[in-house]
């Protein structure tokens, strides 16, 4: 069974080829997004995520929680992660990305895995992204505190105690931190997170190529 979200490959080119050199320094400078893939995720927020990402160039590494294996998402839909967290727990990306859905946000939520790898990004200033009752993952680990944030409605009394809760936008930035309401506004949320990490310039095109 291949990942719902293929690979992409690394061509290898001379030394002394100038195209060759300038692709690898441009691989080199491009940015990395973690995507945990947890079992009960929302699925359209997984792969929307991660496509819009890829789309825009940047490094991304879907990361099963527990497993490397395939994992059932909330509609019963099963894609299968890159690795399992474990695996790249202690490595560093310029993004962490959470996808929603009750299970799996619930399985963020009391994984202290997650909790370790998202409190280290926090203290490192990298983005963090979560959407839809993704949030409450930020509540469980204490990522954010204070900050600006929105969710899916049906969650939002378990994440207004601690944060400022917004209810009249689709996506909220609030410095680092990149929230979202739910699979509708998936892909503005996807888009956020590759313009902070790809630039403007980039995202519209991506943007653009997908007809939005």
């Amino acid at each position: 069974m291949s990942s719902i979200v293929s690979r992409s490959t690394l061509r290898v080119f001379p030394r002394n080829s100038l195209s060759g050199q300038l692709l690898i320094n441009l691989r080199r400078m491009s940015k990395s997004a973690l995507v945990i893939l947890a079992p009960g995720a929302e699925e359209m927020e997984f792969v929307i995520a991660a496509d819009v990402l890829r789309r825009a160039e940047v490094k991304v590494t879907v990361a099963g929680l527990g497993s490397a294996g395939p994992i059932k998402c909330s509609r019963d839909v099963v894609a299968v992660p890159d690795v399992s967290l474990a695996d790249v727990a202690g490595q560093e990306f310029d993004a962490v990305v959470l996808p929603g859905g009750l299970g799996g946000a619930k399985a963020l939520s009391e994984s202290a895995e997650v909790g370790k790898v998202l409190k280290r990004h926090e203290e490192s200033n990298k983005l963090i992204a979560a959407i839809c009752a993704g949030p409450t993952a930020l509540v469980a680990h204490k990522i954010g505190v204070g900050k600006s944030i929105t969710s899916y409605p049906s969650v939002k009394d378990k994440v207004t105690e601690d944060y400022k809760y917004v209810d009249d936008k689709t996506c909220v930035q609030d410095g680092q931190l990149i929230t979202s309401r739910g699979p509708g506004t998936a892909f503005e949320w996807a888009l956020k997170i590759a313009e902070n990490l790809a630039g403007p310039e980039k995202t519209q095109a991506v943007k653009k190529g997908m007809l939005l």
